[in-house]
């Protein structure tokens, strides 16, 4: 086949050789990007993979830490100071309202740990009451924690979206 292929090559034209020269070097560059472009995202999932894997091992060679750093943080704890959703919910509405600022309480859910979270949005707001906000949920910790917080600023003023949560210890 290929004495056929190269007897078929040499008995053909110049300007006929060099177009089928210039369609193979075609088809070779197509496979080469393709190849690279493969091998590129073999790569980049290689590396998140190897990254996970190296912080994977970190926190299971740090749990006994991590264990006893709860347990203490457990133990130190007041459950009458922990907040069920209802009672998360009136006082980040009453830390909120003491800023000055008008919430809008949003979306409140419990996860499959127990623990009580709440979306808060803060639409068209001044940064002073807002700091004021924040250092006051920042005093409540552990009990009221922020998990999220996001600041867009329009102008002078800011529009504010936080995720809060707390955990109710059984009294």
């Amino acid at each position: 086949m290929i004495r056929t292929l190269r007897a078929f090559f040499l008995s053909r034209l110049l300007r006929e050789k060099l177009l089928l020269v210039a369609f193979a070097l075609l088809g070779v560059l197509m496979w080469f990007s393709s190849f690279s472009r493969r091998t590129g995202s073999f790569w980049s999932a290689q590396r998140a993979t190897t990254a996970a894997l190296a912080e994977q091992k970190q926190w299971l060679a740090n749990r006994q830490n991590i264990e006893e750093s709860e347990r203490k943080a457990a133990a130190s704890l007041d459950s009458a100071r922990t907040l069920d959703a209802t009672q998360l919910f009136a006082e980040v509405d009453k830390l909120a309202r003491e800023a000055g600022l008008n919430p809008a309480l949003g979306e409140q859910r419990d996860d499959a740990t127990g623990k009580h979270l709440l979306q808060v949005t803060l639409a068209k707001v001044e940064w002073e009451p807002l700091k004021k906000f924040y250092l006051s949920l920042q005093a409540r910790s552990p009990y009221i924690s922020i998990e999220q917080f996001t600041v867009r600023v329009l102008n002078t003023t800011h529009t504010a979206t936080l995720r809060v949560s707390s955990v109710e210890i059984a009294k």
